[in-house]
């Protein structure tokens, strides 16, 4: 479980390392680094069993898997926010869509007063 854990966690530092830009380096870590942290509580749970290392363990991988992406998808969407580019590869991009479209309903709502039927 340890080779496993630190075989994800190398996945990770190479992400970090070999991708072009925020956005993927920040997906291979969160990814990458959140299996490598499970894989070492499971090592942990199993090499030294006991009922209070079994319930802290999971509740710290509850923790991790719960909030690693979504604390990810706030940090991409700050630099997106920021302006900070993509690299060359993106085909689409889905926050510049939704945030295009919300300013657009904004101006027209602000064009009619805001009041509506």
């Amino acid at each position: 479980m340890i080779i496993l854990g630190s075989l994800f966690m190398l996945v990770a530092a190479l992400g970090v390392i070999r991708l072009q830009d925020v956005y993927m380096r920040m997906h291979a870590i969160t990814k990458a680094s959140s299996l490598g942290i499970v894989f070492y509580l499971l090592a942990v749970i199993i090499s030294c069993f006991s009922w209070n290392t079994l319930i802290a363990s999971v509740l710290v991988m509850v923790f991790i898997v719960a909030t690693a992406p979504v604390a990810s998808h706030m940090i991409a969407r700050a630099a997106h926010m920021m302006g900070i580019p993509m690299s060359k590869g993106y085909v689409m991009d889905h926050l510049r869509r939704d945030l295009d479209k919300n300013k657009t309903e904004e101006e027209n709502a602000g064009v009619s007063g805001g009041l509506e039927a």
